[in-house]
């Protein structure tokens, strides 16, 4: 990846101050929009076979890909809003799932870290 989360934040924080659009981008108002712009991605998997998902990736990536992109910039807003560094949460969080799923118990297994 050449463009890191900092470098991206700044560019959606820009497009929205832009638009004096921080005034709407509370905390409450950016997860609400994060659930919705989900729901708007898995409405193209719902009802798939996971055969079905795969050519429906394939056929619709670009809308896929543009919801994806609603989806993060969303999250990337909400980080920088609260004050999160996400580059750091989600690297704190890839370390605890070491600890909960060590590659001994959890190769080829969807257990939850509780169960396995």
């Amino acid at each position: 990846m050449s463009d890191s989360i900092k470098s991206l934040t700044s560019e959606i924080c820009a497009f929205r101050d832009a638009r004096d659009w921080r005034q709407f981008h509370n905390p409450k108002e950016l997860a609400v929009a994060i659930a919705v712009e989900a729901g708007e991605l898995l409405q193209y998997f719902v009802w798939q076979s996971p055969e079905q998902s795969e050519q429906r990736v394939a056929g619709r990536k670009a809308e896929l890909e543009s919801e994806m992109a609603d989806v993060a910039i969303l999250l990337f807003e909400l980080a920088d809003n609260c004050g999160v560094k996400l580059a750091d949460a989600m690297r704190a969080k890839l370390a605890r799932n070491e600890v909960r799923y060590p590659v001994a118990a959890a190769k080829g297994s969807n257990k939850k870290y509780n169960e396995l």
